[in-house]
C-alpha cells in the first residue's frame, strides 16, 4: 500500500490537531510532509517533533526564530512570513493539501496548492465564500479534486458519491442535476436556540463559546451561535455542489447526529449520520474513496432514542443566515464582502466591543454599502479584485466600530 504524502495548513488549530490525530493512528498510510501555523510556534515545534515533516512554515515572523532554534539539526526547514507559508502550501512531495486555516488567510495558500497540482481536502469554507467562481475555476483548469471535510458538506459529498468516485476527478463532484431536488444541511441551533431577543442582547464570548454538540475554535463557535456559520456553508454548498441557491435547505437538528440529507427528485431522502466528531469527516477525506478505521465511537440509535427536527429560527432573531443567502442572490463580491465584514464583527465580540446582535448589524450595513457602491451586475474579478473588495470591507466595518 503506498503512502499517502500530506501537507497540513492550519496545524495548530481544532482541525489541524484532529488531522494529526487520525494521521497518528495510520503511520503506514500518511505521512506529514509539511506543516504550516499562524502563530503557536511552540505546538507547531511539537508538532514537528513528533511527526518530522521536511519543511514547517509559520505566518508570524516573531515566532520564526524560536521555532528555527528549536528544530535545528532535525533535518527540518522552517520557513516563514507569508512567502513562507505559501511556498510550503506548495510544496513538491506533498499528494494532498489539507486546508484548515482558519477564515479569508486560508485562501492564498489553498490556491497555491491548486496551482501546484495537489488535491485538496477543504476545511476552510471562506475560500468559497470569498472567491467561489475563482476557486472552481482554478481546481477545474489543474484537474485537481477536492473533497469537503466539513461535517455537512462531507455528508453531501458521500450520499452523492456513494462509492462510485474518487478524488482524483477535477473539481468535486459531477451532479446529475435532474436527479438532485434538494440539499438539506442540518445545524444544531448553537447554544441559543429558542432564546428571546432580549435574552440574545445579554449574551456573552464566553456563554457563545459554549457550543452544545461540538468543541471548535473560537471564530467558528461564534458563526455557529450566530448561525452565520450556516449561511457560509449554505454558500460553500452553493460553489462545491453546482445546485441553485433555492434547492438548499436547513433545518434544526439539535443532536448533531443526522449531518446532512440530500433529496431526490423521485422522492427518496438519503442521508449521513454519524456521532459529531470531526474525525469522521476528515477520515474520509484523507483516505477516500477507501475507508479506514478510527477511534470514533459507533453510532448507537437505540440508545439516542430520538432524532428531532425543527424550522430554522426567525429571521428577526438570527439574521445572520438570511444575510448569507442574500449575499449569494446579490452575486459579485457581495460574498467576499459578507466574510470579511464577519470576520471584524466576530472579532469584536470576543474581544467585548460589541454585543451579540451587533454581529448582523455591521455585516448588514456593510452589504448595503456594497450594494450601494456597485452599479449593475457585477463578476467576482480577479484574485486581487477580492484581496482589494476584503481590505476595503475591513477598513469600512472597522470604521463603523468606531461609530458605535
Amino acid at each position: 500500500m503506498a503512502v499517502k504524502t500530506i501537507t497540513l495548513l492550519g496545524s495548530t488549530g481544532s482541525i489541524g490537531v484532529n488531522t494529526l490525530r487520525v494521521i497518528a493512528d495510520h503511520p503506514d498510510r500518511f505521512r506529514v510532509v509539511a506543516l504550516v501555523a499562524g502563530s503557536n510556534g511552540q505546538q507547531l515545534i511539537e508538532q514537528a517533533r513528533r511527526f518530522r515533516p521536511e519543511v514547517v512554515a509559520i505566518h508570524q515572523e516573531t515566532q520564526a526564530e524560536q521555532v528555527r532554534s528549536a528544530l535545528a539539526g532535525s533535518g527540518c526547514l522552517v520557513l516563514s512570513g507569508t512567502t513562507g507559508v505559501m511556498e510550503a502550501a506548495a510544496w513538491a512531495t506533498a499528494q494532498l493539501v489539507v486546508s484548515a486555516i482558519v477564515g479569508a488567510a486560508g485562501l492564498q495558500p489553498t490556491l497555491a496548492a491548486i496551482r501546484a497540482g495537489k488535491h485538496i481536502a477543504l476545511a476552510n469554507k471562506e475560500c468559497l465564500v470569498m472567491a467561489g467562481p475563482l476557486f472552481m475555476a482554478e481546481v477545474t483548469r489543474q484537474g485537481v479534486g477536492v473533497i469537503p471535510v466539513d461535517s455537512e458538506h462531507s455528508a453531501i459529498f458521500q450520499v452523492l458519491c456513494n462509492g462510485r468516485c474518487g478524488a482524483e476527478q477535477g473539481g468535486v463532484l459531477a451532479l446529475h442535476g435532474q436527479d438532485v431536488g434538494q440539499l438539506v444541511l442540518t445545524a444544531s441551533g448553537g447554544p441559543f436556540r429558542g432564546w428571546s431577543r432580549a435574552a440574545l442582547q445579554r449574551v456573552t464570548p464566553a456563554m457563545a463559546l459554549s457550543h452544545p454538540s461540538w468543541q471548535m475554535g473560537k471564530k467558528i463557535s461564534i458563526d455557529s451561535a450566530t448561525l452565520m456559520n450556516k449561511g457560509l456553508e449554505v454558500i460553500e454548498a452553493f460553489y462545491l455542489f453546482g445546485v441553485g441557491g433555492e434547492q438548499i435547505q436547513v433545518v434544526i437538528h439539535p443532536e448533531s447526529i443526522v449531518h446532512s440529507m440530500v433529496a431526490y427528485r423521485d422522492g427518496s431522502v438519503l442521508a449521513q449520520l454519524g456521532v459529531p466528531d470531526m474525525r469522521t469527516p476528515i477520515a474520509v477525506a484523507l483516505a477516500w474513496p477507501e475507508r479506514i478505521t478510527t477511534t470514533v465511537p459507533t453510532l448507537n440509535l437505540a440508545q439516542l432514542g430520538e432524532l428531532r427536527f425543527f424550522d430554522k429560527p426567525e429571521e428577526r432573531d438570527f439574521p445572520c443566515l438570511e444575510l448569507a443567502y442574500r449575499a449569494l442572490r446579490q452575486g459579485g463580491a457581495a460574498t467576499t464582502v459578507l466574510n470579511a465584514a464577519n470576520e471584524v464583527a466576530v472579532a469584536a465580540f470576543l474581544a467585548e466591543k460589541i454585543g451579540f446582535l451587533d454581529i448582523p448589524c455591521l455585516v448588514e450595513w456593510c452589504l448595503d454599502q456594497h450594494q450601494r457602491e456597485t452599479s449593475g451586475p457585477a463578476g467576482m474579478g480577479s484574485l486581487e479584485d477580492i484581496l482589494q473588495t476584503d481590505r476595503a470591507t475591513r477598513r469600512q466595518a472597522e470604521a463603523w466600530l468606531l461609530r458605535h
